[in-house]
């Protein structure tokens, strides 16, 4: 497992995948962006309604003492916004992983394993519902997480766990569709529950670098190509001959 991390990283930085490291980073920052802004100004429209109505009902007098308090609401909504997107930055990573699936798997695929038959791509039409429904479900798993936060640090150990995963399973399945239906993909992650979820603790940690968790997409893609090879055992029925045993088999 940890040399098919270490052979995603080292391939990250290579000529042909930088194309695609420099329109997922582009992707990501866009949705990171108009997310933000949206939960900001929700959040500064809330806050100025709050104040509106808390004036209406204490009276005038109370207008000091509530634009103080909406100051402070703001400053924490500032911080609330920063926080926010970086627990949405998992379900951000889904979403883009399902856009380049296949450009990093392919090439993934041609530099270590060129005698291997390639994988097909997934429909443009599967690879978008399986990444809204893996960024639905980590929000969905993330807002069940939120309360612990305040519970001595337990919070973020919930997080780290449950982000190990949901991006262990969302980017195992996305790597074994390219070779089984989407069925028989998820009953091998199943099978294989206890690796796969070993293997997302690796990419859970990768996302908690800020600006490096920009390349997630690449890295897990990467990381769970390999790791599918790996589990999928020897199959000798998709190796081509060598010119020698050709030679010898005429």
């Amino acid at each position: 497992m940890i040399d098919a991390a270490v052979k995603a990283l080292s391939q990250m930085l290579s000529p042909p995948m930088r194309s695609i490291l420099y329109r997922s980073i582009g992707l990501s920052l866009v949705l990171i962006t108009v997310l933000a802004i949206g939960l900001q100004r929700a959040l500064s429209w809330l806050a100025t309604a709050g104040e509106g109505w808390a004036e209406a009902m204490l009276g005038p007098g109370s207008h000091g003492a509530l634009e103080v308090l909406t100051w402070i609401i703001s400053i924490a909504a500032g911080f609330g916004v920063v926080f926010g997107g970086i627990m949405l930055m998992p379900a951000i990573t889904s979403l883009i992983a399902s856009l380049f699936v296949d450009d990093v798997a392919d090439l993934v695929e041609r530099e270590h394993y060129p005698a291997e038959r390639p994988g097909v791509a997934l429909p443009f039409g599967i690879a978008i519902a399986e990444g809204l429904k893996a960024a639905g479900l980590t929000i969905l798993v993330y807002l069940i997480a939120l309360p612990f936060v305040f519970l001595a640090g337990a919070g973020f150990v919930i997080f780290f766990i449950a982000t190990a995963w949901l991006l262990g399973r969302e980017y195992f399945e996305l790597a074994a569709m390219r070779f089984r239906p989407p069925a028989e993909a998820k009953a091998m992650r199943r099978d294989n529950a206890v690796t796969v979820f070993t293997a997302g603790l690796i990419i859970a940690a990768f996302v908690t670098i800020p600006i490096v968790n920009l390349a997630t997409p690449l890295f897990g893609m990467a990381f769970m190509v390999h790791l599918h090879k790996r589990l999928s055992g020897p199959r000798p029925e998709l190796i081509e001959p060598s010119p020698e045993r050709r030679l010898r088999s005429l």
